[in-house]
């Protein structure tokens, strides 16, 4: 059977602070077993792993995400067998994200789809979450700025996962590499914004489709989405909201 990314809304929609749901974690979780975002009112960050959502609330805390939850904004996929890597010593993550471009070049492409799964040991993890932002045609950068908080986790064991997006598909989702993580006792998480990795063991899958599931809301036919901004967006991914 085909691979298809499962995608809620747009990046860009969320970008411009479109942050109702669009399904819940129950309806979220019928299409994959792996992935990230973002729950209602952008109230902490998802991490998906083997078929269980959990949310990273914005001490870095995590907790299984309840069922009846709302999702404005997220992607999965289930998981399958791939092209297996290993890495080590990464510096830092723009280290890592040139290796899965080498990776996903040599052997895939840069035109499609990834998902990532690597398991390994961190030496740090900087990552951030935040608290709920009950309000709408606010900016995500601009609600960030009010609920972001940033931690360090040291010394860590836990799973990365990766999504990645060509340039081509811009405007459905940010091009590039977007990193969050759980511990390996599921306890701590967030949005990665930085690195330093002793080693890990990872899994790549190429995605050639992609199946959107847009708001249906009057209100989101009062957004424009063209918007938003493409800084903005990548200093939000690289945790300056």
């Amino acid at each position: 059977m085909e691979q298809v990314m499962y995608q809620v809304s747009t990046l860009q929609a969320l970008a411009m602070g479109y942050s109702r749901a669009v399904v819940s974690v129950d309806e979220f979780l019928k299409n994959g077993d792996i992935g990230l975002g973002t729950f209602e009112n952008v109230d902490g960050e998802m991490i998906m792993v083997d078929g269980k959502c959990y949310r990273a609330q914005e001490d870095g805390a995590v907790v299984q995400a309840e069922g009846n939850m709302g999702v404005p904004f997220a992607v999965t996929t289930f998981f399958a067998e791939g092209k297996d890597f290993s890495v080590q010593d990464i510096e830092d993550i723009d280290k890592l994200k040139q290796i899965l471009d080498v990776k996903i070049e040599e052997d895939f492409g840069l035109n499609s789809m990834h998902m990532v799964r690597i398991d390994g040991s961190f030496s740090k993890v900087c990552a951030r979450s935040e608290s709920a932002y009950r309000s709408h045609h606010v900016s995500l950068k601009d609600i960030l700025k009010e609920t972001q908080k940033d931690f360090f986790f040291d010394d860590i064991k836990g799973t990365l996962v990766c999504v990645y997006f060509p340039d081509h598909m811009d405007g459905i989702n940010a091009p590039g590499w977007h990193l969050h993580f759980v511990s390996e006792d599921r306890t701590h998480g967030g949005h990665v914004f930085d690195l330093k990795m002793n080693q890990g063991e990872g899994t790549i899958n190429k995605i050639s489709r992609i199946q959107i599931e847009l708001p249906t809301t009057p209100a989101f036919d009062t957004y424009s989405l063209k918007e938003a901004s493409q800084d903005e967006i990548e200093e939000v991914e690289q945790g300056k909201g």
